[in-house]
C-alpha cells in the first residue's frame, strides 16, 4: 500500500511537469464552459425574479395598505397585509439584485479564466473564425505532420 500512495503521489507531480493530454485540455475546457453556462441561467432565473417582484411591488404600491394579501412562503400561503409584505419584497428584491451582480462578476471572471485557458492551449471552437480555420488548414497542410505538437491547437466542437 505504501508503494501505492508512493507511486500515486509521484505520478501527481509528474503529471503537473508534463502537459496534459488533448482529451484532458479538452474536458476540462468543456467543464469550464459549462460552469459558466449555468452561472448565466442561473443569473437569468434570479432576473425573471427581480422582474416578477418588481411587478408585484408596483401592484401593491396601488393598494390600500390595510388590505389583506396572501404570500408563499416556504410552501405555505401565508395571509397577511400589504404594509407587512411590501417591504419584505422590497428586501428580497433588493438581496436578489445582489446575487445576481455577484454571478455577474463571477461569469467575467470564469470568462477571462475561459479565454487565459483558450490561448494556453490554442483551443478553437467549431464554426468559430472560419478565416482563422482556413489558415490553420493550409498550415496544416504544408507541416504534413497532421499531429498535435504538445497538446496545442484543440479542436473543440
Amino acid at each position: 500500500m505504501a508503494a501505492n500512495s508512493s507511486n500515486s503521489t509521484s505520478g501527481k507531480s509528474g503529471g503537473k511537469q508534463s502537459a496534459p493530454s488533448a482529451e484532458q485540455v479538452v474536458a476540462t475546457f468543456q467543464r469550464m464552459r459549462q460552469e459558466q453556462r449555468s452561472m448565466a441561467s442561473k443569473a437569468a432565473e434570479f432576473e425573471m425574479e427581480i422582474n416578477e417582484h418588481s411587478l408585484v411591488i408596483d401592484t401593491l404600491k396601488e393598494v390600500d395598505p390595510s388590505r389583506k394579501c396572501f404570500r408563499l412562503v416556504g410552501g405555505v400561503l401565508v395571509e397577511r397585509t400589504v404594509k407587512e409584505v411590501l417591504p419584505a419584497l422590497k428586501n428580497n428584491k433588493e438581496q436578489i439584485s445582489k446575487i445576481v451582480e455577484t454571478l455577474n462578476t463571477q461569469m467575467q471572471a470564469k470568462g477571462r479564466e475561459l479565454t487565459e485557458y483558450r490561448e494556453r492551449y490554442n483551443i478553437r471552437l467549431v464554426g468559430e473564425d472560419d478565416k482563422q480555420g482556413k489558415a490553420d488548414a493550409s498550415q496544416a497542410k504544408e507541416s504534413e505532420g497532421g499531429g498535435s505538437k504538445g497538446g496545442a491547437g484543440v479542436l473543440v466542437s
